[in-house]
């Protein structure tokens, strides 16, 4: 299934201007109590240390910001151990603020559902997507104006010593690692699978016209295609910079100066310039940037 993301853009006279006002930032609020569930019992035998980092921002074309971000980091050893902590973005799409409320309603849904789930972490990731993607595809099924929205979705869960990405969609991951910077994620796009299939080269792909065309999205239902969320695990290491961020960024700051600006500046800092060189660029769509560095691994 292809869909193309609803582009809204401002209406601009020469005698009016309208002042965009940011969304307000908020964290999934769960009590102890609902985010207890049934979980592995596992013991805790790590615990990362991160510095944590995001920036969001409307953009210069955009009605409203249909980006999300959200974070949980469980106080409760057992939640810690089993399910550690996560990090995400969604980019929502859909007319009439249909995105802006897909994207909310798939991060909110995904961190209730990761921490309530059995199984192992890899198991509950994937199962929370896809609940997330019920939900949100069964209330567009409703409510007419609703109808066509999606959210892409990419979580970072940092479990003891072992990274976890979850992903639909063509928000990104990137990490940068002793030396080394790449791109975690695969972008589940139209132009993205015709370089898999060499019909297009990535430079190709940058620039081509149904570039924002995605196969596959959190809430966008199709009995023919069930969505298939990516799931990776991998090793973390002290010194890991991972780069959640929207494709607002992407499409307006190419991979090369991404990396320039992760490895010269402290995290922070990181954070403000990506956003600050995509909307210098264009700022075309909203822009969201949430970095994690791993400061330790600590044994308990």
């Amino acid at each position: 299934m292809l869909f193309r993301r609803f582009w809204a853009r401002r209406q601009e006279s020469d005698t009016e201007t309208r002042t965009e006002t940011p969304m307000q930032e908020i964290t999934a609020e769960f009590s102890a109590e609902e985010l207890g569930g049934t979980i592995p019992d596992e013991p805790l035998r790590i615990v990362p240390r991160v510095k944590f980092v995001a920036r969001s921002e409307i953009g210069h074309a955009r009605e409203n910001n249909e980006d999300k971000f959200d974070f949980y980091e469980p106080d409760e050893e057992p939640l810690l151990a089993a399910r550690g902590s996560v990090y995400l973005v969604c980019d929502g799409m859909g007319g009439h603020n249909a995105g802006q409320i897909a994207s909310e309603l798939a991060a909110k849904q995904f961190l209730h559902a990761y921490y309530h789930l059995g199984g192992t972490a890899q198991e509950a990731a994937r199962h929370a997507i896809l609940q997330a993607h019920h939900y949100i595809a069964e209330m567009a099924s409703k409510i007419p104006s609703r109808y066509g929205m999606g959210t892409t979705l990419t979580a970072l869960i940092l479990k003891q010593n072992e990274g976890i990405l979850a992903h639909v969609g063509d928000s990104r991951c990137y990490r940068l690692r002793e030396g080394a910077f790449e791109q975690l994620s695969r972008d589940h796009t139209l132009v993205a699978h015709l370089v898999e299939q060499g019909i297009l080269t990535p430079e190709q792909a940058r620039y081509h016209p149904q570039r924002n065309v995605i196969r596959q999205a959190v809430g966008v239902a199709d009995p023919s295609e069930p969505l298939e969320p990516d799931i990776e695990t991998f090793a973390l290491q002290v010194g890991d910079l991972y780069l959640l961020c929207s494709d607002g960024l992407t499409d307006m700051v190419d991979d090369a100066e991404i990396e320039a600006i992760l490895r010269n500046e402290p995290p922070t800092r990181a954070a403000w310039r990506l956003v600050d060189r995509a909307l210098a660029n264009g700022g075309r769509d909203n822009i969201t940037v949430v970095l994690v560095r791993i400061v330790a691994l600590e044994e308990v």
